[in-house]
């Protein structure tokens, strides 16, 4: 039995056989999920790499981070996680670094190999992502960006301990 936070309440929707009458936005959603996880298997097969090693990659291009934080991120072992990174390593994609403050820690940072491997093949939805959010106002993004991070705190829900 999961534990439920005191507000939870169990939407018409969950029940058995009625998973098609949600609201069109928690569709679509579910769709953007669906797709999201589509992506990842075809990038990174189309790449030579295992969904792991991208997502690595995918964490590298927004900050630096050591490999205890890609272990942790991944919820793997830091040995699998060195791994993981010595394989990216061997490919070019990533070179480990020295921490600027802590000489004992090691940061990794993508190389322009590791960039352009997950760019280069996410580049036409870029494209296509930027093309739709200029299509709104500054009022509608107001309102996407706030369900979004919503969706984002529910998401993460089923994150917590």
């Amino acid at each position: 039995m999961t534990d439920q936070h005191p507000s939870d309440t169990v939407p018409a929707w969950a029940e058995r056989g009625q998973e098609r009458t949600q609201p069109p936005t928690l569709l679509a959603l579910r769709d953007l999920v669906a797709a999201g996880s589509r992506v990842t298997h075809v990038v990174a097969r189309r790449a030579g790499l295992s969904e792991t090693e991208l997502v690595t990659l995918e964490h590298l291009s927004r900050e630096q981070i050591g490999p205890a934080e890609v272990a942790r991120r991944l919820e793997v072992s830091t040995a699998a996680a060195t791994g993981i990174v010595d394989r990216l390593v061997a490919r070019g994609h990533v070179e480990r670094r020295p921490h600027e403050l802590d000489r004992r820690r090691t940061d990794l940072h993508i190389t322009d190999s590791g960039r352009g491997e997950v760019v280069g093949h996410l580049m036409p939805m870029f494209a296509a992502l930027d093309r739709h959010d200029a299509s709104f106002s500054e009022e509608e993004k107001a309102v996407v960006e706030r369900y979004l991070r919503g969706a984002t705190a529910a998401f993460e829900r089923v994150l917590e301990p």
